[in-house]
Protein backbone atom coordinates (compact mmCIF):
# COMPACT_ATOMS: atom_id res chain seq x y z
CA UNK A 1 0.00 0.00 0.00
CA UNK A 2 1.10 3.59 -0.80
CA UNK A 3 3.15 5.05 2.27
CA UNK A 4 1.00 8.42 1.59
CA UNK A 5 -1.96 6.49 2.09
CA UNK A 6 -1.43 4.15 5.01
CA UNK A 7 -0.19 7.23 7.17
CA UNK A 8 -3.37 9.44 5.86
CA UNK A 9 -5.51 5.80 7.32
CA UNK A 10 -3.13 6.19 10.51
CA UNK A 11 -3.83 9.80 11.21
CA UNK A 12 -7.79 9.54 10.18
CA UNK A 13 -7.84 6.37 12.99
CA UNK A 14 -6.07 8.70 15.11
CA UNK A 15 -8.48 11.65 15.04
CA UNK A 16 -11.61 9.16 15.15
CA UNK A 17 -10.11 7.95 17.76
CA UNK A 18 -9.49 11.20 19.57
CA UNK A 19 -13.17 12.49 18.31
CA UNK A 20 -14.62 9.52 20.01
CA UNK A 21 -13.07 10.27 23.00
CA UNK A 22 -14.15 14.23 22.84
CA UNK A 23 -17.47 12.99 22.31
CA UNK A 24 -17.52 10.79 25.41
CA UNK A 25 -16.33 12.78 27.96
CA UNK A 26 -18.52 16.11 26.74
CA UNK A 27 -21.48 13.87 26.46
CA UNK A 28 -20.41 12.89 30.51
CA UNK A 29 -20.49 16.36 30.88
CA UNK A 30 -24.02 16.96 29.81
CA UNK A 31 -25.22 14.40 31.89
CA UNK A 32 -23.49 15.90 34.75
CA UNK A 33 -24.56 19.65 34.14
CA UNK A 34 -28.67 18.02 33.67
CA UNK A 35 -27.81 16.11 37.09
CA UNK A 36 -26.88 19.29 38.28
CA UNK A 37 -29.18 21.84 37.27
CA UNK A 38 -31.95 19.17 38.74
CA UNK A 39 -30.81 19.70 42.07
CA UNK A 40 -28.46 23.08 42.12
CA UNK A 41 -31.67 25.37 40.95
CA UNK A 42 -34.15 24.53 43.77
CA UNK A 43 -31.32 24.95 46.65
CA UNK A 44 -30.34 28.45 44.81
CA UNK A 45 -34.05 29.53 45.07
CA UNK A 46 -34.79 28.78 48.71
CA UNK A 47 -31.54 30.23 49.67
CA UNK A 48 -32.15 33.62 47.57
CA UNK A 49 -35.84 33.28 48.85
CA UNK A 50 -35.08 32.68 52.98
CA UNK A 51 -32.49 35.25 52.51
CA UNK A 52 -34.78 38.21 51.39
CA UNK A 53 -37.35 37.51 53.93
CA UNK A 54 -34.28 37.61 56.91
CA UNK A 55 -33.22 40.98 55.51
CA UNK A 56 -36.91 42.08 54.81
CA UNK A 57 -38.28 40.92 58.43
CA UNK A 58 -35.01 40.92 60.81
CA UNK A 59 -36.96 37.93 62.72
CA UNK A 60 -35.01 35.30 64.38
CA UNK A 61 -37.42 32.77 63.06
CA UNK A 62 -36.38 34.29 59.32
CA UNK A 63 -32.93 33.85 59.64
CA UNK A 64 -33.28 30.51 61.03
CA UNK A 65 -35.15 29.35 58.01
CA UNK A 66 -31.99 31.31 55.95
CA UNK A 67 -29.59 30.04 57.80
CA UNK A 68 -30.99 26.37 57.07
CA UNK A 69 -31.18 26.83 53.09
CA UNK A 70 -27.93 28.42 53.13
CA UNK A 71 -26.16 25.48 54.37
CA UNK A 72 -28.06 23.25 52.40
CA UNK A 73 -26.63 24.77 49.33
CA UNK A 74 -23.45 24.94 50.42
CA UNK A 75 -23.11 21.53 51.46
CA UNK A 76 -24.45 20.47 47.77
CA UNK A 77 -20.71 22.07 46.50
CA UNK A 78 -19.05 19.20 49.09
CA UNK A 79 -20.08 16.03 46.89
CA UNK A 80 -16.85 14.30 46.93
CA UNK A 81 -17.80 11.70 44.15
CA UNK A 82 -19.36 14.90 41.90
CA UNK A 83 -15.94 17.10 42.32
CA UNK A 84 -13.86 13.68 41.25
CA UNK A 85 -16.39 13.46 38.03
CA UNK A 86 -15.29 17.03 37.52
CA UNK A 87 -11.68 16.91 38.27
CA UNK A 88 -11.60 14.25 35.65
CA UNK A 89 -13.93 15.80 33.13
CA UNK A 90 -11.60 18.91 33.42
CA UNK A 91 -7.50 17.45 33.56
CA UNK A 92 -8.87 15.21 30.03
CA UNK A 93 -8.85 18.55 28.15
CA UNK A 94 -11.32 16.80 25.78
CA UNK A 95 -14.50 19.15 26.76
CA UNK A 96 -13.93 21.73 24.04
CA UNK A 97 -17.21 22.42 23.40
CA UNK A 98 -17.34 25.76 24.73
CA UNK A 99 -20.65 26.07 26.32
CA UNK A 100 -19.42 23.15 28.02
CA UNK A 101 -15.96 23.82 28.94
CA UNK A 102 -17.14 27.17 30.43
CA UNK A 103 -19.52 25.65 32.68
CA UNK A 104 -17.04 22.87 33.58
CA UNK A 105 -14.84 25.65 34.47
CA UNK A 106 -17.52 27.71 36.61
CA UNK A 107 -18.92 24.53 37.96
CA UNK A 108 -15.66 22.95 39.06
CA UNK A 109 -14.49 26.09 41.24
CA UNK A 110 -17.50 26.07 43.20
CA UNK A 111 -17.10 22.86 43.99
CA UNK A 112 -13.13 23.20 44.73
CA UNK A 113 -14.32 25.57 47.81
CA UNK A 114 -16.48 23.14 48.73
CA UNK A 115 -14.01 20.17 49.14
CA UNK A 116 -14.37 20.14 53.14
CA UNK A 117 -16.03 19.24 55.73
CA UNK A 118 -20.01 19.67 56.26
CA UNK A 119 -19.75 20.68 59.66
CA UNK A 120 -16.87 23.84 59.04
CA UNK A 121 -19.41 25.15 56.09
CA UNK A 122 -22.44 24.82 58.64
CA UNK A 123 -20.48 26.23 61.73
CA UNK A 124 -19.78 29.31 59.02
CA UNK A 125 -23.03 29.92 57.53
CA UNK A 126 -24.09 29.80 61.51
CA UNK A 127 -21.03 32.07 62.96
CA UNK A 128 -21.96 34.23 59.60
CA UNK A 129 -25.56 34.91 60.46
CA UNK A 130 -24.85 35.70 63.97
CA UNK A 131 -22.74 38.45 63.00
CA UNK A 132 -25.53 39.59 60.44
CA UNK A 133 -28.28 39.82 62.96
CA UNK A 134 -26.19 41.86 65.37
CA UNK A 135 -25.32 44.27 62.49
CA UNK A 136 -28.89 44.28 61.79
CA UNK A 137 -30.50 44.83 65.14
CA UNK A 138 -27.62 47.14 66.40
CA UNK A 139 -28.64 50.89 66.74
CA UNK A 140 -26.28 53.65 67.75
CA UNK A 141 -26.58 55.43 71.15
CA UNK A 142 -26.17 58.31 70.73
CA UNK A 143 -26.55 61.12 73.77
CA UNK A 144 -29.46 58.77 75.10
CA UNK A 145 -31.02 58.30 71.99
CA UNK A 146 -30.89 55.24 69.40
CA UNK A 147 -30.10 55.91 65.99
CA UNK A 148 -29.98 54.33 62.80
CA UNK A 149 -27.40 54.41 60.57
CA UNK A 150 -29.22 56.80 58.06
CA UNK A 151 -29.97 59.44 60.97
CA UNK A 152 -26.20 58.68 62.07
CA UNK A 153 -25.26 60.07 58.32
CA UNK A 154 -27.72 63.15 58.64
CA UNK A 155 -25.94 64.06 61.96
CA UNK A 156 -22.25 64.22 60.54
CA UNK A 157 -23.83 65.20 57.16
CA UNK A 158 -25.41 68.36 58.62
CA UNK A 159 -24.23 69.80 61.72
CA UNK A 160 -21.33 71.66 62.36
CA UNK A 161 -20.79 70.92 65.97
CA UNK A 162 -17.81 69.24 66.83
CA UNK A 163 -18.76 67.66 69.90
CA UNK A 164 -22.18 66.59 68.42
CA UNK A 165 -20.41 65.15 65.38
CA UNK A 166 -17.77 63.06 67.58
CA UNK A 167 -20.73 61.73 69.55
CA UNK A 168 -22.42 60.71 66.58
CA UNK A 169 -19.36 58.70 64.90
CA UNK A 170 -18.31 57.30 67.88
CA UNK A 171 -21.59 56.03 68.95
CA UNK A 172 -21.85 54.12 65.39
CA UNK A 173 -18.11 52.51 66.18
CA UNK A 174 -19.73 50.58 69.36
CA UNK A 175 -20.78 48.00 67.19
CA UNK A 176 -17.04 47.06 66.93
CA UNK A 177 -16.81 45.71 70.43
CA UNK A 178 -20.05 43.82 69.95
CA UNK A 179 -18.81 41.84 66.84
CA UNK A 180 -15.20 42.14 66.60
CA UNK A 181 -14.20 38.95 68.36
CA UNK A 182 -16.69 37.36 66.05
CA UNK A 183 -15.32 38.10 62.98
CA UNK A 184 -11.43 37.69 63.91
CA UNK A 185 -12.86 33.60 64.69
CA UNK A 186 -15.20 33.92 61.05
CA UNK A 187 -11.85 34.78 59.33
CA UNK A 188 -9.72 32.28 60.76
CA UNK A 189 -12.76 29.53 59.91
CA UNK A 190 -12.74 30.66 56.19
CA UNK A 191 -8.82 30.22 56.02
CA UNK A 192 -8.94 26.89 57.70
CA UNK A 193 -11.71 26.06 54.47
CA UNK A 194 -9.36 27.64 52.44
CA UNK A 195 -6.54 26.12 53.73
CA UNK A 196 -8.15 22.76 52.86
CA UNK A 197 -8.48 22.87 49.21
CA UNK A 198 -5.01 24.45 48.82
CA UNK A 199 -5.03 27.63 49.08
CA UNK A 200 -2.46 30.07 51.84
CA UNK A 201 -5.81 31.91 52.98
CA UNK A 202 -9.50 33.06 51.92
CA UNK A 203 -8.57 36.05 50.28
CA UNK A 204 -6.54 34.22 47.89
CA UNK A 205 -8.87 31.26 47.32
CA UNK A 206 -11.50 33.97 47.09
CA UNK A 207 -10.12 36.01 44.39
CA UNK A 208 -8.45 32.94 42.31
CA UNK A 209 -11.75 31.01 42.49
CA UNK A 210 -14.00 34.09 41.04
CA UNK A 211 -11.58 34.24 38.47
CA UNK A 212 -8.98 36.80 39.38
CA UNK A 213 -4.81 37.01 39.94
CA UNK A 214 -4.48 37.99 43.58
CA UNK A 215 -0.74 39.94 41.83
CA UNK A 216 -2.45 41.37 39.20
CA UNK A 217 -5.62 43.14 41.19
CA UNK A 218 -2.74 44.35 43.93
CA UNK A 219 -0.61 45.65 40.18
CA UNK A 220 -3.78 47.48 39.20
CA UNK A 221 -4.38 48.96 42.87
CA UNK A 222 -0.91 50.25 42.79
CA UNK A 223 -1.12 51.95 39.48
CA UNK A 224 -4.16 53.27 40.60
CA UNK A 225 -2.18 54.67 43.66
CA UNK A 226 0.86 56.26 41.88
CA UNK A 227 -1.42 57.79 39.14
CA UNK A 228 -3.70 59.60 41.78
CA UNK A 229 -1.90 60.10 44.76
CA UNK A 230 -0.38 63.57 44.62
CA UNK A 231 -3.84 64.79 42.87
CA UNK A 232 -5.69 63.55 45.90
CA UNK A 233 -2.94 64.86 48.14
CA UNK A 234 -3.95 68.38 46.83
CA UNK A 235 -7.82 67.75 47.41
CA UNK A 236 -7.44 66.30 50.51
CA UNK A 237 -5.87 69.61 51.37
CA UNK A 238 -8.40 71.66 49.86
CA UNK A 239 -11.09 69.34 52.16
CA UNK A 240 -9.23 70.04 55.15
CA UNK A 241 -8.68 73.98 54.34
CA UNK A 242 -12.69 73.65 54.02
CA UNK A 243 -13.54 72.14 57.27
CA UNK A 244 -11.04 74.17 59.34
CA UNK A 245 -13.26 77.30 58.31
CA UNK A 246 -16.66 74.90 58.63
CA UNK A 247 -15.94 73.60 62.01
CA UNK A 248 -13.99 76.23 63.42
CA UNK A 249 -10.89 73.82 64.23
CA UNK A 250 -7.44 74.31 62.94
CA UNK A 251 -6.83 72.01 59.84
CA UNK A 252 -4.12 69.53 61.93
CA UNK A 253 -7.12 68.95 64.49
CA UNK A 254 -9.49 67.25 62.23
CA UNK A 255 -10.43 64.18 63.24
CA UNK A 256 -12.45 61.24 61.44
CA UNK A 257 -15.93 62.66 62.00
CA UNK A 258 -15.79 66.02 60.68
CA UNK A 259 -15.74 64.42 56.91
CA UNK A 260 -19.39 64.18 56.84
CA UNK A 261 -19.77 60.28 56.61
CA UNK A 262 -19.07 57.07 58.62
CA UNK A 263 -15.72 55.92 56.70
CA UNK A 264 -14.75 59.17 54.51
CA UNK A 265 -15.89 56.94 51.43
CA UNK A 266 -17.99 59.74 50.22
CA UNK A 267 -16.99 62.99 49.12
CA UNK A 268 -17.81 65.72 50.99
CA UNK A 269 -19.76 68.40 49.96
CA UNK A 270 -17.03 70.95 49.55
CA UNK A 271 -18.63 72.29 45.99
CA UNK A 272 -21.69 74.99 46.06
CA UNK A 273 -23.74 72.58 44.38
CA UNK A 274 -25.91 70.76 47.04
CA UNK A 275 -27.42 67.87 44.79
CA UNK A 276 -30.12 66.80 47.58
CA UNK A 277 -32.15 69.86 46.94
CA UNK A 278 -32.73 68.79 43.72
CA UNK A 279 -34.68 65.37 45.02
CA UNK A 280 -36.69 66.73 47.93
CA UNK A 281 -39.74 67.00 46.20
CA UNK A 282 -39.22 64.27 44.19
CA UNK A 283 -39.47 60.49 44.31
CA UNK A 284 -36.71 58.66 43.27
CA UNK A 285 -38.30 55.38 42.55
CA UNK A 286 -40.28 56.58 39.93
CA UNK A 287 -37.76 58.87 38.41
CA UNK A 288 -35.87 55.50 38.26
CA UNK A 289 -38.63 53.55 37.12
CA UNK A 290 -38.68 56.31 34.52
CA UNK A 291 -35.30 56.39 33.21
CA UNK A 292 -34.93 52.74 32.35
CA UNK A 293 -38.07 52.95 30.70
CA UNK A 294 -36.43 55.28 28.31
CA UNK A 295 -33.77 53.26 27.04
CA UNK A 296 -35.45 50.41 26.75
CA UNK A 297 -35.00 48.48 29.98
CA UNK A 298 -38.45 48.69 31.71
CA UNK A 299 -37.65 47.79 35.32
CA UNK A 300 -41.31 47.78 36.17
CA UNK A 301 -41.48 43.50 36.49
CA UNK A 302 -38.58 44.38 39.28
CA UNK A 303 -40.12 47.40 41.59
CA UNK A 304 -43.04 44.73 41.75
CA UNK A 305 -41.27 42.42 44.11
CA UNK A 306 -38.76 44.88 45.64
CA UNK A 307 -38.73 46.64 49.11
CA UNK A 308 -37.71 50.00 49.05
CA UNK A 309 -38.50 52.02 52.46
CA UNK A 310 -37.28 52.00 56.03
CA UNK A 311 -38.62 50.13 58.48
CA UNK A 312 -38.18 48.10 61.97
CA UNK A 313 -36.08 44.89 61.96
CA UNK A 314 -35.04 45.55 58.36
CA UNK A 315 -31.60 45.33 57.13
CA UNK A 316 -30.37 49.32 56.55
CA UNK A 317 -28.50 48.97 53.50
CA UNK A 318 -29.34 48.50 49.46
CA UNK A 319 -28.71 45.48 47.53
CA UNK A 320 -30.16 43.85 44.48
CA UNK A 321 -30.66 39.96 44.19
CA UNK A 322 -31.94 37.37 41.59
CA UNK A 323 -33.82 34.97 43.25
CA UNK A 324 -34.02 32.06 40.45
CA UNK A 325 -32.06 33.18 37.53
CA UNK A 326 -35.74 33.45 35.76
CA UNK A 327 -36.91 36.52 35.97
CA UNK A 328 -37.44 36.67 39.61
CA UNK A 329 -35.20 40.11 40.72
CA UNK A 330 -35.89 42.53 43.52
CA UNK A 331 -33.73 45.34 45.15
CA UNK A 332 -33.59 45.97 48.95
CA UNK A 333 -33.64 49.73 49.08
CA UNK A 334 -34.40 52.34 52.23
CA UNK A 335 -35.26 55.12 50.29
CA UNK A 336 -35.03 58.68 51.05
CA UNK A 337 -35.73 61.77 48.76
CA UNK A 338 -32.17 62.92 48.43
CA UNK A 339 -29.18 62.74 45.98
CA UNK A 340 -27.70 59.04 47.88
CA UNK A 341 -30.93 57.49 47.71
CA UNK A 342 -31.30 58.37 44.22
CA UNK A 343 -27.54 57.26 43.41
CA UNK A 344 -28.55 54.03 45.02
CA UNK A 345 -32.06 53.46 43.37
CA UNK A 346 -30.27 53.74 40.07
CA UNK A 347 -27.34 51.84 41.24
CA UNK A 348 -29.11 48.11 42.70
CA UNK A 349 -31.48 48.45 39.50
CA UNK A 350 -28.68 48.03 37.56
CA UNK A 351 -27.65 45.08 39.53
CA UNK A 352 -31.41 44.62 38.44
CA UNK A 353 -31.65 44.67 34.47
CA UNK A 354 -28.20 43.07 34.16
CA UNK A 355 -29.91 40.27 35.47
CA UNK A 356 -33.32 40.25 34.70
CA UNK A 357 -31.94 41.00 30.83
CA UNK A 358 -29.59 37.77 30.91
CA UNK A 359 -30.54 35.27 28.08
CA UNK A 360 -32.63 32.80 29.88
CA UNK A 361 -32.05 30.19 26.99
CA UNK A 362 -28.32 29.90 28.50
CA UNK A 363 -27.42 27.20 31.05
CA UNK A 364 -28.04 27.73 34.64
CA UNK A 365 -24.42 28.26 35.25
CA UNK A 366 -24.15 30.77 32.53
CA UNK A 367 -27.14 32.84 33.83
CA UNK A 368 -24.81 35.39 35.42
CA UNK A 369 -22.63 38.12 35.22
CA UNK A 370 -19.47 37.49 33.21
CA UNK A 371 -17.88 38.94 36.94
CA UNK A 372 -19.56 40.35 39.72
CA UNK A 373 -17.05 43.31 39.30
CA UNK A 374 -18.66 43.41 35.73
CA UNK A 375 -22.47 43.77 37.47
CA UNK A 376 -20.84 46.42 39.70
CA UNK A 377 -19.49 48.59 36.80
CA UNK A 378 -23.21 48.98 35.07
CA UNK A 379 -24.64 49.53 39.01
CA UNK A 380 -21.90 52.42 39.08
CA UNK A 381 -22.58 53.12 35.31
CA UNK A 382 -25.85 54.22 36.50
CA UNK A 383 -25.36 55.07 39.87
CA UNK A 384 -23.60 57.95 38.69
CA UNK A 385 -26.26 59.61 36.70
CA UNK A 386 -27.78 60.75 40.04
CA UNK A 387 -25.56 63.96 39.67
CA UNK A 388 -25.13 64.26 36.44
CA UNK A 389 -26.38 67.55 35.26
CA UNK A 390 -27.18 66.31 31.97
CA UNK A 391 -28.57 63.22 32.86
CA UNK A 392 -30.90 65.52 35.07
CA UNK A 393 -31.69 67.92 32.38
CA UNK A 394 -33.01 64.64 30.41
CA UNK A 395 -35.11 64.06 33.19
CA UNK A 396 -36.78 67.44 33.59
CA UNK A 397 -35.05 67.13 37.31
CA UNK A 398 -33.62 70.64 36.45
CA UNK A 399 -33.77 73.13 33.18
CA UNK A 400 -30.73 73.25 30.72
CA UNK A 401 -29.86 76.70 32.17
CA UNK A 402 -29.29 75.31 35.65
CA UNK A 403 -27.56 72.15 33.95
CA UNK A 404 -24.68 74.70 32.62
CA UNK A 405 -24.92 76.58 35.58
CA UNK A 406 -24.08 73.65 38.27
CA UNK A 407 -21.87 72.08 35.44
CA UNK A 408 -18.23 72.71 36.52
CA UNK A 409 -19.02 72.52 40.66
CA UNK A 410 -20.76 68.94 39.02
CA UNK A 411 -17.54 67.47 37.27
CA UNK A 412 -15.32 68.35 40.30
CA UNK A 413 -17.61 67.10 42.91
CA UNK A 414 -17.56 63.68 40.77
CA UNK A 415 -13.83 64.07 40.64
CA UNK A 416 -13.95 64.25 44.11
CA UNK A 417 -16.19 61.39 44.94
CA UNK A 418 -14.01 59.27 42.90
CA UNK A 419 -10.73 60.03 44.55
CA UNK A 420 -12.00 59.85 47.75
CA UNK A 421 -13.63 56.36 46.72
CA UNK A 422 -10.64 55.15 45.35
CA UNK A 423 -8.56 55.36 48.03
CA UNK A 424 -11.16 54.09 50.84
CA UNK A 425 -11.67 51.36 47.98
CA UNK A 426 -7.32 50.62 48.74
CA UNK A 427 -8.06 50.58 52.50
CA UNK A 428 -10.35 47.85 52.11
CA UNK A 429 -8.78 45.84 49.63
CA UNK A 430 -5.39 45.94 51.60
CA UNK A 431 -7.04 45.55 55.07
CA UNK A 432 -8.66 42.48 54.13
CA UNK A 433 -5.50 41.14 52.08
CA UNK A 434 -3.40 41.70 55.42
CA UNK A 435 -5.98 40.40 57.74
CA UNK A 436 -6.32 36.98 56.51
CA UNK A 437 -2.42 36.95 55.82
CA UNK A 438 -2.39 37.09 59.55
CA UNK A 439 -5.36 37.60 61.68
CA UNK A 440 -3.64 37.38 64.79
CA UNK A 441 -1.87 41.00 64.24
CA UNK A 442 -2.90 44.35 65.76
CA UNK A 443 -5.67 44.60 63.38
CA UNK A 444 -6.58 48.06 65.01
CA UNK A 445 -2.96 49.22 64.22
CA UNK A 446 -2.90 47.99 60.92
CA UNK A 447 -6.79 49.62 59.95
CA UNK A 448 -5.47 53.17 61.45
CA UNK A 449 -2.00 52.66 59.75
CA UNK A 450 -3.98 52.06 56.45
CA UNK A 451 -6.08 54.62 56.58
CA UNK A 452 -3.55 56.67 57.06
CA UNK A 453 -1.51 56.06 54.82
CA UNK A 454 -4.30 56.07 51.98
CA UNK A 455 -7.02 58.05 53.18
CA UNK A 456 -4.58 60.61 54.70
CA UNK A 457 -6.94 61.12 57.50
CA UNK A 458 -5.71 60.62 61.15
CA UNK A 459 -6.34 58.51 64.06
CA UNK A 460 -7.45 59.77 67.34
CA UNK A 461 -5.24 60.37 69.96
CA UNK A 462 -5.02 57.31 71.92
CA UNK A 463 -7.80 55.23 70.32
CA UNK A 464 -7.37 51.76 70.62
CA UNK A 465 -11.05 50.34 69.14
CA UNK A 466 -11.71 47.85 66.75
CA UNK A 467 -13.11 50.61 64.01
CA UNK A 468 -12.22 47.88 61.34
CA UNK A 469 -14.86 45.72 62.44
CA UNK A 470 -17.77 48.07 62.02
CA UNK A 471 -17.78 47.96 58.30
CA UNK A 472 -20.55 45.07 57.63
CA UNK A 473 -18.47 44.13 54.32
CA UNK A 474 -15.45 42.91 56.66
CA UNK A 475 -17.60 40.54 57.94
CA UNK A 476 -20.27 39.50 55.79
CA UNK A 477 -19.34 40.30 51.89
CA UNK A 478 -15.50 39.01 52.32
CA UNK A 479 -12.80 39.64 49.31
CA UNK A 480 -15.54 41.74 47.47
CA UNK A 481 -14.82 45.14 48.20
CA UNK A 482 -11.73 45.74 45.33
CA UNK A 483 -14.71 44.99 42.82
CA UNK A 484 -16.31 48.32 43.77
CA UNK A 485 -13.26 50.09 42.41
CA UNK A 486 -12.26 47.19 39.36
CA UNK A 487 -16.47 48.68 38.55
CA UNK A 488 -15.31 51.83 38.94
CA UNK A 489 -13.02 51.54 36.12
CA UNK A 490 -14.94 49.47 33.55
CA UNK A 491 -18.12 52.00 34.01
CA UNK A 492 -15.57 54.65 32.73
CA UNK A 493 -14.33 52.54 29.41
CA UNK A 494 -18.18 51.73 29.63
CA UNK A 495 -18.96 55.74 29.26
CA UNK A 496 -16.21 56.56 27.24
CA UNK A 497 -17.42 53.46 24.36
CA UNK A 498 -20.60 54.45 24.55
CA UNK A 499 -20.23 58.51 23.88
CA UNK A 500 -17.82 57.53 21.64
CA UNK A 501 -19.45 54.73 19.46
CA UNK A 502 -23.08 54.02 20.36
CA UNK A 503 -24.64 57.68 21.10
CA UNK A 504 -24.08 60.97 19.53
CA UNK A 505 -26.66 62.68 21.42
CA UNK A 506 -29.79 62.50 24.06
CA UNK A 507 -32.15 61.63 21.65
CA UNK A 508 -34.53 59.30 22.28
CA UNK A 509 -33.10 56.90 19.70
CA UNK A 510 -29.46 57.27 21.23
CA UNK A 511 -31.12 56.26 24.97
CA UNK A 512 -32.98 53.54 23.43
CA UNK A 513 -29.32 52.81 21.60
CA UNK A 514 -27.35 52.67 24.41
CA UNK A 515 -29.46 50.41 26.42
CA UNK A 516 -29.65 48.10 23.52
CA UNK A 517 -25.64 47.61 23.75
CA UNK A 518 -25.75 47.33 27.30
CA UNK A 519 -28.39 44.34 26.93
CA UNK A 520 -26.87 42.85 23.96
CA UNK A 521 -23.33 43.23 24.68
CA UNK A 522 -23.20 42.93 28.25
CA UNK A 523 -26.24 41.19 29.89
CA UNK A 524 -27.45 39.15 27.02
CA UNK A 525 -23.46 36.91 27.12
CA UNK A 526 -23.97 36.33 30.79
CA UNK A 527 -21.49 34.32 32.00
CA UNK A 528 -20.63 32.83 28.13
CA UNK A 529 -17.35 34.57 28.09
CA UNK A 530 -14.48 35.28 30.66
CA UNK A 531 -14.79 38.97 32.19
CA UNK A 532 -11.76 40.36 30.42
CA UNK A 533 -12.74 38.30 26.82
CA UNK A 534 -17.01 40.04 27.11
CA UNK A 535 -14.94 43.25 28.20
CA UNK A 536 -12.89 42.91 24.75
CA UNK A 537 -15.99 41.87 22.66
CA UNK A 538 -17.95 44.89 24.22
CA UNK A 539 -15.71 47.88 24.01
CA UNK A 540 -12.92 46.85 22.20
CA UNK A 541 -10.32 46.51 24.68
CA UNK A 542 -9.25 44.65 27.56
CA UNK A 543 -9.95 45.94 31.06
CA UNK A 544 -7.54 49.03 31.62
CA UNK A 545 -7.58 51.50 33.87
CA UNK A 546 -6.23 54.67 31.56
CA UNK A 547 -10.29 55.76 30.97
CA UNK A 548 -10.80 55.81 34.93
CA UNK A 549 -8.04 57.95 35.45
CA UNK A 550 -8.13 60.35 32.48
CA UNK A 551 -11.96 61.03 33.36
CA UNK A 552 -11.21 61.57 37.12
CA UNK A 553 -8.16 63.78 36.80
CA UNK A 554 -9.80 65.82 34.32
CA UNK A 555 -7.75 64.77 31.62
CA UNK A 556 -10.53 63.52 29.11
Amino acid sequence: MNRTIILSVALMTALLSCTSKQEKMENRMRSFISSYEEQIIPLYKESALTSWEANISGTDEAWSRNENASVAYISFFTDRAAFAELKELKESGLVKDPLLARQLDLIYNQYLSGQIDTSLISEQVRMETEITKKFNSFRADVSGKKLSDNEVEDILRNSVRSAELQAAWEGHKMIGPVVADDIINLVKHRNRIAQQVGFSNFHQMSLQLSGQDPEEVTMIFDELDSLTRGTFATLKGEIDNYYAKRYGVPASELMPWHYQNRYFQEAPEIYSVDFDRYYTDRDPVKLASEYYASIGLPVDAILAKSDLYEKPGKNQHAFSTDIDRSGDVRTLDNIRPDSYWMNTILHELGHGVYSYYNDMTLPFALRDAAHTFTTEAVANYFGRLATNPAWMNYMGIISSEEAEKIGDDAFSAFRLQQLVFSRWAQVMYRFEKAMYENPDQDLNQLWWDIVEKYQMMKKPEGRDMPDWATKIHVALYPCYYHNYLLGELLASQFSVYITGTVVKGNTAEDMKSMGEFFKTSVFMPGARYQWNEMIEKATGEKLTAKYYASQVLGED
